[in-house]
């Protein structure tokens, strides 16, 4: 192992409580932890390398739709991780014996379970929430609930310490917990990487604008344009605030501003597609200004109207590739689609769980231009980012 040196004492021992909306994605950061715990060159451990940090969490369903949580070994003292994909509407039980689709409301109540189930035994416990729960019911228009911002104080209430979640609609739900610590963390990395790896002629070539879908998304495309050295552009999207369709107000019109698209490659970067209707319309507007390859990045995506209409639009040419986290479920009939490019987000969240695990500081993970500008640099032969 080459020195002696002691690994920095970890804040407790880890363990990692998957439900089942996050097993497969869980599996994956376990494995790399095990490893990273084996492999530690230039460290001895005071224990050894355990064969799994995942303590089995069984979450049992009544035949009435009431459920409760059990599991299967003590976390006294540990320092736990509940991991949780609220997205996930994979996840189905009996309730009166018809097959019942579980969504945000039920996954969150299983959080809840959870902790209620460690019984105040943990020595800390952290919630790692990729897709927040209720973070598009976030600020208050009339008499609306604020569900995010009660879900978060509910946790807080709890006895959970940290809150880790990613490219939340609007950060500022934080401020329902102030004493708490919450963090907002981008797959940003891994997703400029990904793009870096399939579509390098189209970063190198100069002839690449990335765009903003709507004006929400601007900083994040100013980012992502500043980091590829290309130009950037966005669309303004003209609502009927005397409607309401589906939760929202129905769009009239997007309007472009921007550099002409004549003959460019387009990257458009969002935090999520739920239907999909806005994305495609963006498409076919780029389409009509003579864009050459469109190609859209998203933390989250959903397709709740399913993915035929993403088929059609490839086939016709509206865009050529789409990159997305393994963050939150995907349907397996959209991850065989040539068109699909999945981001795996496995290691960044076992080095995110390590560092909080051994008291070590996640700055470096929530801004990582430097490492981006390596990821470039490697590009045209220079030093690339491991």
């Amino acid at each position: 192992m080459g020195s002696t040196q002691k690994r920095p004492s970890a804040y407790g021992e880890l363990v990692i409580l998957a439900l089942e909306s996050s097993k497969e994605l869980a599996e994956k950061v376990d494995k790399i932890l095990v490893y990273r715990y084996k492999e530690d060159i230039g460290f001895e451990h005071d224990e050894p390398a355990p064969d799994s940090f995942l303590v089995p969490v069984t979450c049992i369903r009544f035949a009435s739709g009431d459920g409760k949580v059990h599991l299967s070994e003590t976390v006294r003292g540990k320092d736990v991780f509940i991991l949780c994909d609220v997205g996930n509407y994979n996840c189905k039980y009996k309730n009166r014996g018809i097959d019942a689709v579980m969504g945000p409301d039920e996954h969150f109540a299983d959080i809840k379970r959870t902790i209620s189930a460690i019984g105040g035994k943990a020595r800390r416990i952290t919630v790692i929430m990729p897709l927040l729960y209720a973070a598009r019911q976030d600020k208050r228009r009339s008499r609306e609930s604020l569900d995010c911002a009660m879900a978060l104080q509910e946790l807080e209430n709890m006895g959970v310490k940290d809150i880790l979640t990613f490219d939340v609609h609007n950060s500022s739900v934080q401020n329902a917990i102030p004493l708490a610590s919450f963090e907002n963390l981008y797959p940003t990395y891994d997703i400029v990487r990904s793009v870096v790896e399939h579509e390098k002629e189209s970063i190198e070539s100069g002839n690449l604008v990335v765009i903003s879908p709507d004006t929400g998304a601007t900083e994040r495309a100013i980012y992502y344009a500043s980091v590829l050295n290309t130009g950037v552009g966005l669309f303004y999207k003209r609502r009927d605030f005397n409607k309401v369709v589906d939760g929202s107000n129905p769009i009239l019109e997007h309007e472009y501003m921007g550099p002409p698209l004549d003959g460019k490659d387009v990257l458009i970067v969002d935090d999520m597609i739920s239907s999909g209707e806005s994305m495609l319309e963006v498409m076919r507007q780029l389409k009509q200004r003579n864009a050459r390859k469109v190609f859209v990045t998203v933390t989250f995506t959903q397709f709740t109207k399913g993915i035929e209409k993403f088929n059609d639009a490839f086939e016709k040419g509206l865009f050529h590739k789409m990159f997305t986290t393994n963050l939150s479920y995907v349907a397996p009939e959209a991850q065989v689609q040539p068109w699909y490019v999945e981001v795996d987000m496995s290691k960044f969240l076992a080095r995110l769980i390590d560092n909080y695990n051994y008291g070590r500081s996640v700055a470096p993970l929530l801004n990582m231009t430097d490492e981006l500008k390596e990821v470039i640099k490697g590009m045209n032969g220079g030093a690339h980012c491991s």
